[in-house]
């Protein structure tokens, strides 16, 4: 039995891992976080019996201590770094959204912890960094996104020399073909195919999403020869071409606790009961994706062409303050492209080779594009 943790345990794809590891008898959860939802997590520490939580919100965590006083109750970005490093803990899910999960992923991978990802965002700011420490220490970064768990599994046992191109699928997201001139959050929100996070659903909409899992793509297979293909169905969840012509995709039904299962039992596949009949499915459609709308995906190719530069971890950090503040009705949806290319624009520079030197710059950079949009975007 494998001991392991659950970081964004309250999340969407935190309680479908649970969901997933509940199936079983093969994982102790001893471990699990989240941001500030503790009713979640107790329900989460009564069923599951954790050693330890971590809790971002001190508040929050003060409620808890006392709530469960067997528990170690940690705290903030220091309690995760803690969590992953214990020496009971044998296997790491990173669920965390946003930049918080960087040094998690970072730490997970130099205390030699398996590692379940789905925080793409620790490969877009530091991905050079994070794949040598994993090299290094001989830990494979497993990742849980679908798109990015298709391509592994079409990867397996193959020689990667042979591929031609990754294929990362896209949805679409709610405005593949409508105006979002003035798009409102409830319509941002409304995907069509996934139920997500607010976050990653506003990202869905703007498509940076599928920009970071460019980035992410390219640092976990080590490839920059990637393409985007539009298929509003998401049925099939990537693809990879290989020198011969032939294309290998992975599909499946649109449930996470599909790539997650595979992640956390690889190479075995457990029975899980989302199956799909292609006769009911009927037919598949592919398109290219429409650039001049969705400039997000240049933004993305374009941090590939630089990687010396710090161009994921600022579309990863305004992206962050622009979805916030969209989601508070602060700016137009609209308003999100254009903080990103004006932040790529004034805050380029050198990315550093040091993992607490990106840390340093991220919170540098956040205040800054936070003074930005605060100065230009806010409607008053």
């Amino acid at each position: 039995m494998q001991n392991l943790v659950v970081l964004g345990s309250t999340g969407s794809i935190g309680k479908n891992t649970l969901d997933v590891v509940s199936r079983t008898d093969e994982f102790n959860v001893v471990g699990l976080s989240c941001k500030s939802n503790i009713d979640e997590l107790s329900r989460q520490i009564e069923r599951f019996k954790p050693k330890y939580v971590c809790i971002e919100d001190k508040k929050s965590a003060a409620i808890v201590r006392e709530r469960f006083k067997e528990i170690v109750v940690l705290e903030n970005e220091e309690g995760l770094i803690e969590l992953v490093s214990f020496d009971d803990v044998d296997f790491v899910v990173n669920a965390i959204v946003g930049s918080a999960g960087l040094l998690p992923t970072y730490y997970t991978l130099k205390n030699r912890k398996r590692l379940a990802l789905a925080n793409k965002e620790s490969l877009v700011v530091a991905g050079k960094i994070l794949s040598e420490v994993a090299e290094k220490n001989n830990i494979e970064i497993v990742p849980i996104d679908s798109e990015h768990s298709a391509i592994y599994q079409c990867l397996e046992g193959k020689n990667k020399k042979e591929i031609e191109k990754l294929i990362l699928t896209a949805s679409g997201g709610p405005f593949l073909d409508k105006d979002f001139a003035s798009a409102t959050v409830e319509d941002a929100l409304k995907h069509p195919n996934w139920d997500m996070g607010k976050k990653i659903t506003i990202d869905s909409a703007t498509m940076m999403n599928k920009g970071f899992e460019i980035i992410e793509a390219r640092w976990l297979f080590d490839t920059k020869n990637i393409e985007v293909v539009i298929h509003p169905e998401s049925i099939m969840h990537s693809a990879v071409e290989f020198v011969d012509g032939s294309i290998i995709a992975q599909m499946a039904d649109k449930d996470m606790r599909i790539p997650i299962a595979y992640a956390l039992f690889k190479p075995r596949r457990i029975n899980l009961p989302f199956k799909i009949s292609l006769t009911d499915i009927a037919k598949l459609t592919f398109r290219k994706p429409d650039f001049s709308r969705f400039p997000t995906l240049g933004f993305a190719f374009e941090a590939l062409r630089k990687e010396d530069k710090n161009l994921g971890l600022i579309l990863n950090v305004a992206d962050e303050i622009a979805v916030e503040a969209f989601l508070s009705e602060k700016i137009k949806f609209v308003d999100i492209f254009k903080i990103l290319e004006l932040s790529l624009i004034r805050f380029e520079d050198k990315l550093p080779d040091e993992i607490d030197s990106i840390a340093e710059m991220l919170n540098n950079i956040k205040a800054e594009i936070d003074n930005l949009i605060r100065d230009e975007f806010w409607r008053s």
